[in-house]
């Protein structure tokens, strides 16, 4: 069955939470009816905050069956790598740099599983009550330690936590799946509107107090479509 997400996500198209939907299949509604894409971020707004500052935040978000690509644990860890790669690159470390600060003190040419728990200390990823737990950091070293033999080389390293290429794999293979799927029900957008209009435009009417964040209002229609597969 269809899934529908609304609110006020915090966060423009340029962030994490937008980002890690769109990694799901998500579509935004008002997007969808409007023919834009990701890039097309200056061209609407719904919100003005406190600074004054105008953004996209609010999103009707829709994921049709045929769009479902991942389960949600192997692309939590996707995610998490994603933010482990940011922090990392944020940095200004190079991938053999990276690559040297996750062995610590280990002289060998490899990542063991203390040098990575010490690195996610060190990322600020755990050590708080909002970090990663104990199962959570071992779930993320069994999704990068790809041959099981307990330590990560630089290809392991480079395939799962540098490069974004794993991701990108996976979804290639998702859109290849084809053949005798089964039909269910899905939603088509058949229009969005943003309320005051001049949001629309990318502006926001100075003479607008009912609210700091724009309505914005959807209509679906069912459709017939295909069911596609998880991919584990």
């Amino acid at each position: 069955m269809p899934i529908i997400l609304c609110g006020d996500w915090n966060g423009s198209k340029r962030g994490h939470v937008y980002k890690f939907l769109r990694s799901q299949g998500f579509v935004s509604s008002y997007d969808t009816a409007h023919r834009y894409t990701d890039s097309d971020a200056h061209k609407w707004v719904s919100h003005r905050n406190h600074r004054g500052n105008i953004c996209a935040v609010d999103f009707i978000w829709l994921l049709n069956p045929n769009r479902y690509r991942k389960l949600l644990k192997t692309s939590w860890s996707e995610a998490v790598f994603g933010m482990f790669r940011y922090l990392l690159r944020r940095a200004s470390l190079t991938a053999e740099d990276a690559f040297a600060f996750l062995k610590t003190d280990n002289d060998g040419d490899h990542i063991t599983f203390m040098g990575f728990c010490e690195t996610l200390r060190q990322l600020n990823l755990t050590g708080h009550c909002n970090g990663l737990t104990t199962k959570e950091i071992k779930d993320l070293w069994t999704q990068a330690d790809i041959d099981g033999n307990g330590l990560l080389d630089y290809k392991e390293f480079q395939q799962r936590i540098w490069n974004q290429t794993w991701s990108e794999q996976r979804d290639a293979e998702d859109g290849e799946a084809k053949g005798n799927q089964e039909q269910t029900v899905g939603f088509s957008v058949k229009n969005a509107v943003l309320f005051p209009p001049e949001v629309e435009k990318g502006m926001w009417p100075e003479n607008y107090s009912l609210s700091d964040h724009a309505r914005l209002t959807v209509v679906f229609s069912p459709i017939r479509m295909p069911c596609s597969q998880l991919v584990s």
